[in-house]
Protein backbone atom coordinates (compact mmCIF):
# COMPACT_ATOMS: atom_id res chain seq x y z
CA UNK A 1 0.00 0.00 0.00
CA UNK A 2 1.33 3.44 -0.95
CA UNK A 3 0.19 6.18 1.44
CA UNK A 4 0.88 9.87 0.90
CA UNK A 5 0.17 12.58 3.46
CA UNK A 6 -0.31 15.88 1.63
CA UNK A 7 0.31 19.24 3.24
CA UNK A 8 2.72 22.15 3.36
CA UNK A 9 3.94 21.44 6.91
CA UNK A 10 1.29 23.02 9.11
CA UNK A 11 0.37 21.57 12.53
CA UNK A 12 -2.60 19.58 11.16
CA UNK A 13 -0.45 18.17 8.36
CA UNK A 14 2.16 16.96 10.85
CA UNK A 15 -0.56 15.46 13.04
CA UNK A 16 -2.08 13.58 10.09
CA UNK A 17 1.31 12.10 9.27
CA UNK A 18 1.82 11.06 12.91
CA UNK A 19 -1.67 9.48 13.17
CA UNK A 20 -1.20 7.69 9.84
CA UNK A 21 2.16 6.21 10.83
CA UNK A 22 0.77 5.12 14.21
CA UNK A 23 -2.29 3.48 12.59
CA UNK A 24 -0.12 1.62 10.06
CA UNK A 25 2.11 0.33 12.84
CA UNK A 26 -0.74 -0.55 15.23
CA UNK A 27 -2.74 -2.41 12.57
CA UNK A 28 0.32 -4.12 11.09
CA UNK A 29 -0.43 -2.76 7.62
CA UNK A 30 2.26 -3.33 4.98
CA UNK A 31 2.57 0.21 3.64
CA UNK A 32 5.02 2.94 2.74
CA UNK A 33 4.09 6.33 4.15
CA UNK A 34 5.50 9.49 2.58
CA UNK A 35 4.93 13.20 3.14
CA UNK A 36 4.32 15.48 0.14
CA UNK A 37 4.84 19.19 0.86
CA UNK A 38 5.27 20.55 -2.67
CA UNK A 39 2.05 22.44 -3.49
CA UNK A 40 2.42 21.77 -7.24
CA UNK A 41 2.57 18.01 -6.56
CA UNK A 42 -0.42 18.30 -4.22
CA UNK A 43 -2.44 20.18 -6.86
CA UNK A 44 -1.49 17.57 -9.50
CA UNK A 45 -3.33 15.07 -7.32
CA UNK A 46 -6.43 17.28 -7.46
CA UNK A 47 -6.23 18.36 -3.84
CA UNK A 48 -6.85 21.96 -2.80
CA UNK A 49 -7.61 21.37 0.90
CA UNK A 50 -4.93 20.09 3.23
CA UNK A 51 -4.11 18.01 5.04
CA UNK A 52 -5.11 15.18 2.78
CA UNK A 53 -4.53 11.45 2.64
CA UNK A 54 -3.93 9.58 -0.63
CA UNK A 55 -3.87 5.79 -0.63
CA UNK A 56 -2.79 3.98 -3.79
CA UNK A 57 -3.62 7.08 -5.85
CA UNK A 58 -7.08 7.64 -4.32
CA UNK A 59 -7.82 10.68 -2.15
CA UNK A 60 -9.52 9.28 0.96
CA UNK A 61 -9.42 12.25 3.31
CA UNK A 62 -9.24 16.04 3.05
CA UNK A 63 -9.18 18.83 5.62
CA UNK A 64 -9.32 16.81 8.84
CA UNK A 65 -7.26 14.68 11.18
CA UNK A 66 -9.00 11.53 12.43
CA UNK A 67 -8.00 9.56 15.50
CA UNK A 68 -5.88 6.43 15.22
CA UNK A 69 -8.91 4.09 15.45
CA UNK A 70 -10.74 5.92 12.64
CA UNK A 71 -7.55 5.97 10.55
CA UNK A 72 -7.23 2.19 10.89
CA UNK A 73 -10.83 1.86 9.66
CA UNK A 74 -10.07 4.15 6.69
CA UNK A 75 -6.94 2.21 5.75
CA UNK A 76 -8.49 -1.24 6.11
CA UNK A 77 -11.84 -0.56 4.42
Amino acid sequence: MDIKVLGPGCHKCKMLEKVTRKAVEKAGIDASVSKVEDMLEIMKLGVLTTPALVVDGNVLLKGKVPGVKEMIEILTA
